[in-house]
């Protein structure tokens, strides 16, 4: 049996950015057929915010666009998340860099920027909406959404995943 294709979404506080990628990411992965294919999770570089739901405002945005993040609770990325994810993904640069820090050697998977998949090239980085207002949490899903179809079109092409469109 073929190893699953794994994906894990970082951002700082695990509350904002990465889970509304997971949640769009898992999504679009399960309308496309192949939740037995890929998984997918998310994490975050800080601990402030382990074991804690997604950000109320996170939440009502997704749920608002048919996202539904309720099920999801931050964790702190760790150096073995290497051994487990293909596909570690960054918000931002200062998450990649921290993430960078604590690669192993031995990782041969993907280390870089959501936003490299995105079809918008305004913006390199997701902005982080934690201390702003709700247009950027509206401007995070939009990103967010956009940069999903990206990544599951490159590994559907990386791995040869027929049910991707």
């Amino acid at each position: 049996m073929k190893k699953k294709t794994a994906v894990l979404f970082v951002c700082l506080g695990n509350i904002c950015r990465s889970p509304t990628a997971h949640g769009v990411f898992e999504t679009l992965v399960h309308r496309a057929g192949l939740a037995s294919a890929i998984d997918v999770d998310s994490a975050g570089t800080g601990d402030w915010h382990i074991g804690h739901a997604p950000d109320k405002r996170t939440t009502q945005v997704a749920l608002t666009k048919g996202y539904d993040l309720s099920h999801l609770r931050a964790r702190l990325v760790t150096p073995a998340d290497f051994d487990s994810y293909d596909y570690v993904v960054a918000m931002d640069r200062a998450n990649l860099r921290d993430l960078e820090a604590m690669r192993p050697a031995s990782f041969q998977g993907f280390l870089g920027l959501f936003l490299d998949f995105s079809t918008q090239r305004t913006l390199s980085e997701v902005p982080d909406p934690y201390y702003g207002g709700d247009a950027g949490f509206e401007q995070v899903f939009n990103l967010v959404e956009d940069a999903s179809a990206g990544l599951l079109a490159h590994i559907c092409q990386q791995h040869g995943l027929v049910a991707c469109h």
